[in-house]
């Protein structure tokens, strides 16, 4: 697995990646000891978060790779679906992925996202339009939606 930092207007980010793609965004930490580190791999990831950044670009078009389990990967796939400026609910989500009583399940799976602003787990809000948790904090999540909602 390679390996980088990408410094952004909310974080000196750690990026890794495989040859099937992405799988992991870090808003914090240190990277895994088999971890290779290859800043030249990660050319499209930096001019992509540069973009979003700049508010250029509205979509990341990344190879992806996360790890997950299904359910995992049916909240990500649907976060992935919330167009830039718009938020939902964690309730939201739960009907989109056809599992309307697992509100809770799908907070979890939210904060177990492994990539954050690019899968974007910061555009899920709660019910009563309250911002909930995010990995980056409270304060990185409303820069972000501020950074999409007044375009």
């Amino acid at each position: 697995m390679d390996y980088t930092f990408i410094e952004t207007p909310v974080a000196n980010l750690l990026v890794a990646r495989d040859e099937h793609g992405i799988h992991a965004i870090h808003f914090r930490g240190e990277p895994k000891d088999e971890w290779t580190r290859n800043d030249r791999a990660f050319g499209d990831v930096r001019e992509q978060l540069a973009a979003y950044f700049a508010k250029q670009l509205r979509e990341f078009d990344l190879p992806l790779a996360p790890r997950g389990t299904p359910f995992q990967l049916d909240v990500w796939r649907a976060l992935r679906a919330i167009p830039y400026g718009e938020t939902r609910s964690y309730a939201q989500i739960a009907q989109i992925i056809g599992k309307p009583e697992a509100i809770r399940a799908v907070g979890a799976a939210n904060g177990a996202n492994p990539l954050p602003i690019v899968v974007p787990c910061h555009r899920v809000i709660g019910s009563n339009g309250s911002l909930t948790g995010f990995g980056g904090g409270l304060e990185m999540k409303r820069y972000l939606l501020d950074l999409e909602l007044y375009v």
